[in-house]
């Protein structure tokens, strides 16, 4: 079982026994809410056995992550072949003059939505960089972590 970053001290996969200096985890609401505050992040997929990272942009809803995309990207041929497909969605705001900011990792199961009104609204909602998105996806975050970077010299 995958550990809470505030509770048991796992560190979002950092590989650390301690956080680095300057660094504080952030709770699971605080990093939704920050993940919520931005409009652009990226999604890690499993393509041919191999990590895949697209960028794309999102709103969260309801403590869910929703993106568009292609009918005939990558990333919606993953979601299709899989049930429940695990990705990884990762966002952040971060000033490298400073070296603050925060970073946020949502891992959980991505499916396609069909339901067409559900679809229709986040049509409306969300638009896309990408031309001809016609595919709306839903990432159900199960695992969120988190770190605020206060700056360290």
């Amino acid at each position: 079982m995958i550990k809470n970053v505030n509770q048991h001290g796992y560190d979002g996969g950092f590989g650390l026994s301690q956080l680095p200096r300057g660094a504080e985890p952030l709770q699971r609401a605080e990093a939704m809410r920050l993940l919520a505050s931005v409009d652009l992040g990226r999604v890690v997929f499993d393509m041919q056995a191999l990590p895949a990272i697209r960028p794309v942009n999102h709103l969260v809803e309801d403590g869910v992550i929703i993106i568009r995309c292609r009918l005939s990207s990558a990333l919606s041929a993953a979601v299709r072949s899989s049930d429940h497909l695990v990705v990884a969605y990762e966002a952040d705001a971060l000033d490298s003059r400073t070296r603050t900011g925060w970073s946020v990792v949502a891992t959980g199961r991505a499916r396609t939505l069909t339901e067409p009104g559900l679809v229709a609204r986040y049509e409306q909602l969300l638009h896309p960089w990408v031309n001809h998105a016609d595919t709306v996806v839903a990432i159900e975050p199960e695992i969120v972590t988190g770190l605020r970077l206060r700056g360290s010299y």
